[in-house]
């Protein structure tokens, strides 16, 4: 059932509260807002909250910049301490004076839920929607049952998250889609665009070392000597391609300047995307680039090395692999190097077989077919699924009496 914004609220606009910790969730966030609008009539819904530059796009006010708790690691977020707390407690004020009916809050669980938690002690009846699902499938499973206490609905991004927050005894929880899915068609190659993968002509090989100083720190040496090593070994001409994000770029043209096999480093997202396209293979770091590739049909091997500190989390990690299609699918489609296990020997033996027709290649592009259907949203988006879902927690909410 589509509820209209007169049907929640009465006569007035519908009223959301929306809370984005960082960039991921801006772009979340301004789709959502967009198919809110498209639901109700841009008349229909007015928003208010925190966010980014793309919410803005759409007519949120935020109440201060995202950059004032997207910080990442944890000497940055403890010398920003002082500043996030006062955010939460304001982001806090600032949702119960505005009493909406309805928060909506978007990843960044450190921030977003520390929100929440607070809002629901002040205004008990508000229904709240979580999108995005803290990883309570791979670590600290008991946050689940916990965030009962302050969400009504989780709306997820893999197809198996619901299924983990019922064994959990989390908060109500549907599958709305990742929004990836609404890219397929800047992924997946036209008709000409991977010609080059016939078994006797050249091959295009990604190399993806992370969007992260402190992983291209630690994967672009191993990396450097894997493509020296399958270059010597492939039965094939391979042209070598390495799509930087901008900000790490200029390192990374310098690191790569002393391999021996050197690759062509690319700026962007359009050459990002258009070198996945024409890709025949791919040498990868854990992270959500590694469901990118194998929604575009790219076989590929995950290499990742981290920190000894950061290593000792691996031991209460409950899932047995950190490879997201891994984990859709249910089955270690994907190949893993991981720590000690990711050196250029194994790297090179275990991408080398990708690059022809061979058992391991054809194995990884059935597991790929399987995964678009597991992750299709059918004739909806994601964010028109989750606006629906919205929607329909706001009719639910009103039709309950206060208690």
């Amino acid at each position: 059932m589509i509820v209209s914004g007169a049907e929640a609220a009465g006569d007035r606009p519908l009223k959301i509260f929306l809370v984005a910790g960082e960039e991921s969730g801006d772009q979340l966030g301004y789709k959502l807002m967009r198919a809110l609008k498209h639901r109700l009539g841009p008349a229909g819904v007015t928003f208010a909250g925190v966010g980014g530059h793309a919410m803005e796009g759409e007519g949120l006010a935020s109440l201060f910049p995202l950059s004032d708790i997207a910080v990442m690691g944890f000497s940055a977020v403890f010398a920003r301490l002082p500043t996030i707390i006062a955010r939460v407690h304001s982001t806090v004020d600032a949702a119960v004076a505005a009493a909406p009916d309805i928060m909506v809050v978007i990843d960044s669980p450190d921030f977003t839920h520390a929100v929440a938690k607070r809002v629901r002690k002040r205004l008990p009846s508000l229904p709240i929607v979580d999108y995005v699902s803290p990883s309570v499938w791979a670590w600290r499973p008991g946050r689940a049952r916990k965030m009962r206490a302050y969400v009504n609905h989780v709306l997820a991004l893999l197809p198996f998250e619901p299924q983990a927050h019922a064994r959990l005894g989390g908060p109500a929880c549907s599958y709305v889609g990742h929004p990836l899915v609404e890219r397929l068609d800047e992924l997946r190659p036209g008709a000409s665009e991977r010609g080059a993968q016939s078994t006797g002509g050249p091959a295009t090989v990604l190399v993806l070392p992370g969007s992260r100083r402190s992983e291209i720190t630690r994967l672009l040496p191993v990396f450097g000597e894997t493509l020296a090593r399958i270059d010597a070994a492939a039965q094939r001409p391979i042209r070598w391609v390495l799509p930087a994000v901008r900000h790490l770029a200029d390192d990374i043209r310098a690191s790569v300047a002393s391999w021996p096999v050197k690759p062509e480093v690319t700026i962007g997202e359009e050459a990002k995307l258009a070198a996945f396209r024409q890709a025949t293979a791919a040498l990868a770091a854990s992270g959500t680039v590694t469901l990118e590739l194998a929604l575009s049909g790219v076989p590929m091997v995950v290499g990742y090395r981290v920190s000894w500190l950061e290593s000792q989390v691996r031991h209460v990690l409950t899932v047995s692999t950190i490879t997201l299609a891994n984990l859709i699918l249910g089955e270690n489609v994907i190949p893993e190097r991981l720590q000690w296990d990711c050196t250029p020997d194994k790297l090179a033996a275990t991408l080398l077989p990708l690059l022809s027709d061979t058992p391991e290649r054809r194995a990884q592009l059935a597991g790929f077919e399987r995964l678009l259907g597991a992750m299709s949203t059918g004739d909806e988006t994601p964010s028109d699924r989750a606006a629906r879902i919205i929607l329909d927690t706001v009719r639910r909410s009103a039709e309950v009496p206060a208690t």
